[in-house]
């Protein structure tokens, strides 16, 4: 429930103190913030545990923007990353009976980790895959484009005929 979800977010407060979380934010996102990593936090939903990992795995690799798609694959890929590696740190703590007290109650790690869903975790990242297979697709052709440094895209079919 969202009290669970609540005291989660509490939890990575204190674990975490150098990311920023705000509340009710219109989606789950990630901004660098004059140098502060800062997490939204979207409308209470089931795996509301798991993206706030994931944006959290965004703050705590400090990713800025992206210039080229290709680079938004590799960070949305890092934050999970991150964000597992994060998660396994917090599941050995839970086993190892971590709890704090919150508001005069003692609140066990363990009651309040949410479950890791790898299947989740791959359909987002599916999603970005997706992306970028559609906007690498060249519209006059079908072939796939490639991206240069300055995020232009380019067909080597089509440019080859008006070159």
């Amino acid at each position: 429930g969202w009290e669970t979800d609540e005291l989660f977010v509490f939890f990575l407060e204190k674990e975490f103190p150098e990311v920023k979380f705000v509340w009710n934010a219109p989606r789950f996102s990630y901004q660098l913030r004059a140098g502060v990593p800062t997490v939204f936090l979207g409308e209470p939903q089931p795996n509301f545990g798991l993206l706030t990992l994931h944006e959290l795995g965004h703050g705590l690799c400090r990713h800025k923007d992206y210039t080229r798609s290709v680079e938004r694959i590799k960070i949305e890929s890092e934050a999970w990353e991150r964000a597992k590696t994060a998660f396994l740190k917090m599941q050995e703590q839970a086993r190892d009976g971590w709890s704090m007290v919150i508001d005069g109650k003692d609140v066990a790690l363990a009651e309040i980790l949410p479950e890791w869903d790898e299947d989740f975790v791959q359909a987002k990242l599916d999603t970005y895959r997706d992306w970028l297979h559609t906007k690498s697709k060249c519209k006059k052709c079908g072939l796939t484009m490639y991206q240069t440094e300055d995020a232009s895209w380019h067909c080597p079919r089509c440019e080859a005929f008006t070159l």
